[in-house]
């Protein structure tokens, strides 16, 4: 399925850091633990964002509405009752979260490009203001030595495409693939990596089945609907890119994570097995080896076609991989999803401030996954982040100890898997900014840079100087200490 391992090296060599480091102090711990083991020289260093969470401007330029607009703006929809309207306005602001990624030493940036900024209608017309802002973006990152990766859809659909069924409409490879291919006729000759799609079953289960995402569907047909579109688009997509340019490396993003049950109870085994394929399996199986998982073939057959399962199992250049933790499972009768539901989690587990477990060997297990049944494809973790209740700024800079702690383990984490011969060739943390965090709104903050939401002030935080100093190698600080970054 791997086309070409080679590419680090040669991204690498074009990467060269342009700006100055950023200026760190050092933060006294009561303990200093473990470092992080050495990753590979050319192990590829990035941050994540996606459009809609950062971008704001969301009528600037033609820009047409999404399906996040829509969900936004709809009363009880957002946990703080903010929208993305404004976000990081990161359309105005790009050029100084660029230079902040430079002088942190970050080598390449993981963002989305937003459909309905490119085809407002999504589909026809190509809005060329949309796509001029994505050339200063990408023109800024090269500037700086900073590779750009792009991801063609972070569930920002074209709220016009969802009047004409959205996801539900089979019709929606093909647009999505004359989006794909109408952008990368504009960027395709600098942005040298694209992601196909942002994490299909998390968008299908929380989107189309849960109903708590844009669009806000329900229910399990609505749920298959929705997954075997968006595989369908991905492997087409993907097929008429290859077609079109050989020099890309085009891929895809996948939220996976192991799948436990909560208890000893065998239905909570038996229900951990639908999750697993509910979530993970039910993007793999189909990507990797052209079937979808066989507790549910019978769901998904009245949409398959002649010709799907071949178009869908199309070659990739590298698979990302967004890691948060493991999910820990019950039987739930009433639950649309594969009847499982997250349950307790082990006792002792720690928690982010979105009560999501803290595992770090769980990366190790995905990634093993990969390995041992799905051909050890060339693997970017594309996300891995936390949101902890950071404090307020001083003396510019955010203390986030957590954090650091976090993004400590889960490095150790990914040496482990590499010495295990799993293909992992880079890291990008979730996220660069703190953003509007879908449906928690502005109150949830994953950035290793904090937004000051009514002035767009940006302050590093600790983690940022951890991430640099383990980038440039520095011993006794990010390594095996706590680098703080402090902007001039």
């Amino acid at each position: 399925m791997l086309r070409r391992r080679d590419f680090l090296t040669s991204a690498l060599a074009s990467t060269a850091l342009a700006a100055s480091p950023l200026p760190l102090v050092a933060m006294k711990a009561s303990a200093q633990p473990a470092s992080v083991p050495r990753l590979p020289p050319a192990f590829l260093w990035g941050a994540s964002t996606s459009a809609y969470q950062i971008e704001g401007a969301v009528t600037a330029d033609g820009r047409g509405p999404s399906i996040w607009d829509t969900f936004s703006h709809t009363p009880g929809r957002i946990n703080d009752g903010t929208t993305g309207d404004v976000a990081c306005d990161h359309y105005n602001l790009y050029a100084g979260d660029v230079e902040l990624m430079a002088r942190a030493g970050l080598q390449a940036y993981r963002f989305s490009i937003a459909w309905p900024r490119v085809m407002p209608e999504g589909t026809g017309a190509v809005n060329a203001k949309g796509l001029d802002f994505y050339d200063r973006l990408v023109d800024a990152l090269l500037a700086q030595g900073i590779s750009p990766f792009a991801c063609l859809y972070h569930w920002d659909l074209p709220q016009a495409l969802q009047d004409r069924g959205g996801w539900h409409n089979r019709d929606i490879a093909g647009w999505f693939t004359d989006y794909a291919q109408a952008t990368v006729a504009r960027l395709g000759d600098r942005v040298k990596s694209w992601a196909m799609l942002n994490e299909p079953s998390v968008h299908a289960i929380f989107g189309h089945g849960f109903g708590n995402h844009a669009p806000g569907l329900t229910g399990w047909a609505s749920y298959v609907k929705a997954q075997h579109h968006q595989n369908l688009a991905q492997g087409t997509a993907l097929r008429a890119l290859r077609a079109a340019h050989s020099d890309l490396m085009l891929g895809t993003v996948l939220s996976l994570q192991p799948v436990l049950p909560a208890t000893d109870r065998p239905e909570d085994a038996a229900a951990a097995a639908r999750f697993d394929a509910a979530w993970n399996t039910i993007n793999l199986d189909p990507l990797f080896h052209g079937r979808y998982p066989a507790a549910f073939e019978a769901d998904f057959a009245p949409l398959v076609q002649p010709g799907d399962l071949a178009a869908i199992r199309a070659p990739l250049d590298f698979l990302g991989v967004n890691y948060y933790g493991r999910a820990h499972v019950v039987n739930a009768p009433d639950s649309f999803l594969a009847q499982a539901s997250f349950g307790p989690l082990p006792p002792g587990t720690h928690t982010t401030a979105m009560g999501w477990p803290i595992e770090p060997q769980g990366m190790v297990e995905v990634l093993a996954r990969l390995r041992d049944h799905y051909g050890n494809p060339l693997v970017f973790i594309t996300e891995n982040g936390a949101c902890f209740d950071d404090p307020a700024p001083v003396n510019g800079v955010v203390i986030d100890p957590q954090r650091v702690e976090f993004l400590r383990a889960h490095l150790a984490a990914a040496a482990d898997a590499i010495g295990k011969g799993c293909a992992l060739q880079g890291y990008f943390v979730w996220s660069l900014l703190d953003n509007f965090e879908w449906a928690e709104g502005e109150r949830r903050r994953f950035g290793v840079v904090h937004v000051d939401f009514a002035t767009q002030k940006r302050t590093p935080k600790a983690s940022l100087g951890f991430l640099s100093d383990v980038i440039r190698g520095k011993p006794g600080t990010g390594i095996g200490g706590a680098g703080v970054a402090s902007m001039p």
